[in-house]
């Protein structure tokens, strides 16, 4: 049995974690956990970082969760499985920026990607917003946001972020983007514009 948690719109204000539980019995999805990454390994994902100052201290990982919610008003959305070592800390915190990588930030990906490491031990491959979010100044694009929602299931958590501030460099059109696909990295070009 799985438990999706909402909370009441009358709570809603107190915490960001829904609290209304719906039960989902495994056998009803017809598919196993095992199954269901085998697929999604085939889907490429486009690479962000996500880094966040929380109460545990900066965090950072990378994910190819980003969705785009909607323009009006600018909201994202990205999840975090709660084995990541970085989960507790995203999930404390408010506020997050989001970098859009390009393939000239593998390292940066790989990096954020890596468990049990100190992402913030090279001093000069990050710096701190003046809101205080530790941010990659390498990054193409990012994007700065509040947390203003957060759906929580047994094993991970969908936040929701209203985007307050965009960053795109000059380099931003012309950075080949970074793509994760059946457990590799790529890179988008000329080589793979179909039309």
């Amino acid at each position: 049995m799985q438990t999706i948690t909402e909370k009441p719109p009358a709570a809603a204000s107190q915490s960001p974690a829904h609290e209304v539980e719906v039960e989902v019995e495994e056998t009803m999805s017809g598919i196993s956990a095992a199954e269901f990454s085998s697929a999604f390994r085939h889907y490429p994902g486009g690479v962000a970082v996500v880094t966040a100052q929380s109460p545990l201290g900066p965090v950072a990982l990378t994910v190819t969760s980003v969705v785009s919610v909607s323009a009006e008003p600018p909201l994202l959305a990205f999840s975090i499985g709660h084995r990541a070592s970085t989960a507790p800390g995203i999930r404390a915190a408010e506020s997050y920026v989001i970098h859009f990588l390009g393939s000239e930030q593998l390292d940066l990906a790989q990096l954020c990607a890596t468990s049990g490491v100190d992402r913030f031990a090279d001093r000069g491959l990050w710096a701190r917003l003046p809101t205080g979010e530790p941010y990659f100044p390498s990054a193409p694009a990012r994007i700065v946001g509040k947390r203003i929602d957060q759906l929580d299931t047994e094993s991970a958590s969908l936040i929701l972020v209203l985007a307050q501030d965009a960053h795109i460099t000059p380099e931003a059109d012309f950075a080949p983007p970074l793509v994760h696909h059946n457990r590799a990295w790529h890179r988008l070009g000329e080589h793979s514009h179909l039309n």
